[in-house]
């Protein structure tokens, strides 16, 4: 039987380098990730079927990021449209289960009166993301 686990210890890393040519290092401040991969349909439904018939197309990858503000503003060289590295673990504790690949990246800066910089953001696969573990 699978075990649940925290969400505590999650972790993105990525390539935040201006000329995204470095190494993916963690990136600072976040407390939510998120990653969805939907597969393509395409409906092939003839007469006499009896319900819908669909065909599998190419799987997508993308996901989003929260958090708060990273006072060096390093997430933000990760938003010129040039695709980075990135590995994305459920938990430190296993890191030996992971998504990664290239990906561009979205970020969002919200801040209030009674509450602390946030960011948000959405990134999109440039590469084939893959899972490992």
């Amino acid at each position: 039987m699978a075990t649940p686990i925290s969400g505590r210890k999650g972790r993105l890393y990525a390539d935040s380098s201006t000329a995204a040519d470095g190494s993916a290092k963690p990136v600072a401040n976040l407390n939510s990730w998120s990653i969805s991969q939907a597969t393509d349909r395409t409906e092939v439904t003839s007469f006499g079927n009896d319900t819908k018939v669909f065909l599998a197309g190419l799987r997508d990858a993308s996901g989003d990021l929260g958090g708060f503000w990273d006072t060096d503003g390093e997430l933000y060289n990760m938003t010129d449209g040039t695709p980075r590295k990135f590995y994305l673990y459920e938990t430190t504790d296993a890191t030996n289960k992971y998504w990664y690949g290239t990906a561009t990246f979205d970020i969002t800066t919200t801040g209030t009166v009674g509450g602390a910089v946030e960011v948000s953001g959405s990134w999109a696969a440039a590469s084939s993301v893959t899972r490992v573990g």
